[in-house]
């Protein structure tokens, strides 16, 4: 573990190749889990507020989830997440011409309809935040659908550190991230 002010940093961060592969993947991490997305304090009623600025772009099964039961449940370790279709997909989820899952809220991001990204934890993918107390825990999931993010990081040479550049400054803000990278850095400089 690396100690970054209040966090705890696995060293899977620094050691682990990764680059998202949608092509290869599909998108299945909007798809696939055990429940919907973390959600931080306040992302729930962003995610209403944003709402109707996608709403025709979500599944009929997701806007019908969404009048039923809302954009987001509590799960059974009492968290905050976004609701799911059939106990599957992200609400949020949609399936583009190439059979692709991409996040709608992203994508009207992306298009300058709206000024929030997605949910953090989302854009944190696959790095899985914890707290306890005084820290942070700072993760790296690993599971068989990101394989080809890993392999294709290893071919790019890119550590997952430096793939989650953006979301990671965003959740914890430059001055976080830079001691990250230095330390992730000389790490790696120490294993050669």
């Amino acid at each position: 573990m690396l100690q970054i002010q209040d966090t705890l940093v696995s060293l899977d961060l620094a050691e682990r190749f990764f680059c998202c592969d949608l092509a290869a993947c599909k998108g299945q991490c909007c798809l696939d889990g055990d429940a919907g997305a973390p959600l931080d304090e306040g992302e729930a009623d962003k995610l209403r507020e944003i709402l109707p600025e996608i709403w025709d772009e979500l599944l009929p099964a997701a806007r019908e989830e969404i009048e039923i039961n809302g954009v987001s449940y509590i799960d059974e370790e009492g968290d905050e997440v976004t609701s799911l279709v059939n106990g599957t997909n992200c609400v949020f989820a949609t399936l583009d011409e190439n059979g692709c899952w991409l996040c709608a809220i992203e994508r009207a991001y992306r298009e300058g309809r709206i000024g929030f990204y997605k949910p953090v934890s989302c854009h944190l993918y696959p790095v899985r935040l914890k707290k306890y107390g005084s820290f942070t825990a700072v993760n790296l999931h690993r599971w068989k659908i990101c394989k080809c993010a890993e392999v294709l990081g290893r071919a790019k040479g890119i550590h997952a550190f430096e793939f989650l550049e953006g979301p990671l400054r965003r959740r914890f803000g430059d001055e976080w991230y830079d001691e990250l990278a230095m330390t992730c850095r000389e790490w790696l400089s120490q294993k050669r």
